[in-house]
């Protein structure tokens, strides 16, 4: 009998992903990679590239001296969200993330869509209109210095007035960090951000920390007061 051609292999759920996010884009925007599985591998695949994108930005920034700010991280403020912020949030239930005991406060309609060691994610009822919560965290050496890097962060983004608006020092769940909202995207469909990035120093590792509240810009003015809530909300374990 003739030799039996060999067994065709499935392909993997990384392939398929980047297949679907593939024709997705394809057929009429980047966000629209929001609905199902490819929504949870787009947004945390931008996560991880804009943390690592800003991790070099930072120590770009040590290698030349760090710059410098007539603001200081010594000065990073509370949470202090406003009545249509708490509102937004009000009756709402905790996401929490088990793995790394970080927790929000979301709308009570909002699911979970991954919870690894390094990535977490939930989303709001929706497709293309949806707004999600996207937070990674990364070891760091335990003489990486925190405090120039965030100073970098603060004045790269104070910098750049076109591209981020209401920059500020923050403090969450006792960590210091750096908040920023992106302007409107020029093209509607782009995503928008909302974004804290921060150290904290848990179980004995010193972690880097970037918490991402994002929709499309279009619809960002509609999901703004939860999102500021939802960030505001953050509960941090040591």
């Amino acid at each position: 009998a003739p030799p039996q051609p060999p067994a065709k292999k499935g392909m993997s759920t990384g392939v398929k992903v980047l297949i679907v996010a593939l024709v997705l884009v394809v057929g009429g925007g980047v966000l629209l990679v929001a609905l199902g599985i490819g929504s949870v591998w787009y947004f945390s695949r931008k996560a991880q590239e804009q943390a690592s994108a800003r991790s070099t930005e930072a120590l770009k920034g040590l290698a030349s001296g760090g710059g410098s700010s007539s603001s200081s991280a010594d000065e990073a403020e509370a949470p202090s969200p406003t009545a249509e912020q708490q509102a937004a949030v009000a009756g709402g239930q905790t996401a929490e993330w088990e793995q790394q005991e970080i927790s929000w406060t979301v709308p009570q309609k909002w699911k979970k869509s991954t919870a690894e060691s390094q990535s977490f994610m939930w989303r709001s009822p929706g497709s293309w209109d949806a707004a999600s919560l996207i937070v990674s965290v990364a070891p760091m050496s335990a003489d990486f210095p925190t405090e120039i890097s965030l100073q970098s962060y603060y004045d790269s983004f104070k910098r750049d007035k076109q591209k981020y608006a209401d920059v500020r020092w923050l403090r969450l769940g006792g960590a210091k960090g750096v908040m920023f909202r992106e302007a409107s995207p020029e093209k509607p469909d782009d995503p928008q951000r909302l974004q804290w990035i921060g150290y904290r120093d848990y179980k004995g590792q010193k972690q880097y920390v970037t918490i991402m509240l994002a929709s499309q810009g279009k619809y960002f003015a509609q999901h703004e007061d939860t999102m500021y809530g939802v960030l505001y909300s953050t509960e941090m374990g040591e």
